[in-house]
Order: structure tokens, then C-alpha cells, then sequence
């Protein structure tokens, strides 16, 4: 990133030295090297996310190709991208999907009492 090789990290730690003192120099490198820190992860999140919305518009555009060729003789990058998106979509309607047991446990529980004579 920075071409600084050895001789100029030790004119810089001298000039920091005679500036700040024996004091404040390593206050100051820890919150140097901290802000460093956070630039370089919110650096990398940003790519992450780049990365993924990129996938994700590869994806679609896939799925326009694919609907256009009418799901018929897809290529294999074309299948594997349909293949992604409906395990997305399925992992999506798992948790809402009800189970037939339920269905049958919430009826019981939802019908009217009559009161008792």
C-alpha cells in the first residue's frame, strides 16, 4: 500500500519521539494502529458486500437467460444457478412452513366452547 521501507519508519519514529515524548509515543501508535485496524475491517466488509452483491446480480441475470430460454436446455452454469436460487428460496419457507400435526393441534385449540348447562 505505502512504499516506506526501514530507514524511513526510523526518521518517522524519531521525529514521533522528539514531538510527543516517551510519554505519549506509545498512546499515540496504539490508537494509530487501531484506527488502522478499523479502516482495514471496514474495508474488507465493504468488499465482502461487493462481492456478494455481485453474485447476486450474477444470479439474476441467469435467471433472466434462463427464463427466456424457457427453463429448456439450460448450460450447466445456467442450472447451477437455478439450482442456488431455489435452495435459497426453500431455506427462505422453512421456518413458515407449518406441519401437518399443527394444523390439527391449533383447530382443537381454536374452536368455540360451549357452556356447560
Amino acid at each position: 500500500m505505502f512504499d516506506i521501507g526501514f530507514w524511513e519508519l526510523v526518521v518517522i519514529s524519531v521525529i514521533g519521539l522528539v514531538v510527543l515524548g516517551p510519554e505519549r509515543l506509545p498512546v499515540a501508535i496504539r490508537t494509530v494502529s487501531r484506527m488502522v485496524k478499523t479502516v482495514r475491517d471496514t474495508a474488507n466488509a465493504v468488499k465482502t458486500e461487493l462481492s456478494q452483491e455481485l453474485k447476486m446480480e450474477e444470479l439474476h441475470r441467469d435467471l433472466k437467460k434462463a427464463e427466456q430460454l424457457g427453463m429448456k436446455d439450460l448450460s450447466p452454469e445456467l442450472q447451477q444457478s437455478i439450482d442456488q436460487l431455489k435452495d435459497a428460496a426453500a431455506s427462505v419457507n422453512r421456518p413458515y412452513e407449518k406441519r401437518p400435526d399443527q394444523d390439527a393441534d391449533n383447530t382443537a385449540n381454536t374452536e368455540p366452547r360451549k357452556p356447560s348447562e
